[in-house]
């Protein structure tokens, strides 16, 4: 029988079956899990993976291909305010692939882990019918920088990195993962609540609210829709933005903004009432739904 489930009922019904002992702070639900490691420090881990057809067709370029392979884990890990360490990497060869294109392929993937200081330290090798990716990543964070979902407070103030959709146009195979800004955003205020911008805003939003107990009101006319985006919808519900969408209190966010040197934009507020809304540019609230990529529709 087919899986008829959407991606996220899937997960679900995965957790139900997961058990963890003390070693484990934070496990399955969030963009990496958080294993014990030192007085200081967590270890971050997390893993993606990559399949033609899916995430990229047959005719994208190799070395975007693995470019994006490793990018998508560093934004996991930059999205809980770590840096990543090591990665282990597993291909899915079809007999098809020439030399020359898992050269490109390799060029891709080692080219960013150098300049991200990632040590790859192994991986495996099987045929495939198509070509798949997956990339297993470890990463370190301060326990005093460590961002999660579930910290989001009523009043919070809801910002993001960058401009939003349109992405299938280029930016998910070409988008810089935003370490950099995690980093200073952790360094210089307390950050409530972070998850980078995979499966759209308004989805990746509800992992916020759900995480936390929270409901959300966003600001229309202040949502930054970017210009390769077909409109608001597009910017609301398309994926792999690979923004930081973060919630903070009035008073950290006001830190952040008398020190910004990126391009972060105020979009919203959390709410005490579950669920999202949305302020209309004629003053009107309405409610707003929940969805965006799903990798089973």
């Amino acid at each position: 029988m087919p899986v008829k489930s959407s991606e996220f009922e899937l997960i679900k019904r995965f957790r139900k079956q997961i058990t963890t002992n003390a070693s484990v702070f934070k496990g399955s639900g969030d963009d990496c899990a958080v294993l014990k490691f030192d007085k200081k420090h967590y270890q971050l881990f997390t893993c993606d993976m990559l399949a033609e057809g899916v995430d990229f067709t047959k005719d994208t370029g190799l070395e975007l291909v693995g470019r994006k392979a490793l990018a998508v884990s560093i934004s996991d890990i930059a999205s809980c305010g770590g840096l990543p360490r090591h990665a282990v990497i597993s291909l899915g060869l079809p007999r098809k692939m020439t030399l020359r294109q898992v050269d490109r392929l390799s060029r891709g993937i080692f080219s960013l882990a150098k300049e991200y200081a990632i040590n790859i330290v192994g991986g495996d090798i099987s045929r495939s019918r198509q070509l798949v990716i997956d990339v297993s990543m470890l990463g370190i964070v301060e326990k005093d920088k460590l961002c999660l979902r579930q910290g989001a407070k009523e009043k919070d103030l809801i910002f993001v990195s960058g401009a939003l959709g349109g992405s299938i146009r280029g930016k998910h195979l070409e988008f810089t993962p935003r370490l950099k800004e995690a980093r200073f955003l952790t360094s210089h205020a307390k950050i409530n609540s972070m998850i980078d911008i995979s499966d759209g805003l308004t989805q990746d939003l509800g992992h916020i609210l759900e995480a936390s107990s929270k409901g959300a009101l966003l600001y229309e006319e202040s949502i930054p829709v970017s210009c390769q985006s077909r409109g608001l919808s597009d910017a609301l519900y398309s994926g792999e933005d690979f923004e930081l969408l973060f919630t903070l209190s009035p008073f950290e966010a006001e830190k952040i903004l008398r020190k910004n040197r990126f391009d972060f934009r105020l979009i919203g507020r959390i709410t005490k009432e579950k669920g999202l809304k949305m302020l209309k540019s004629n003053s009107k609230v309405v409610p707003l739904k929940i969805g965006g990529y799903d990798h089973f529709k």
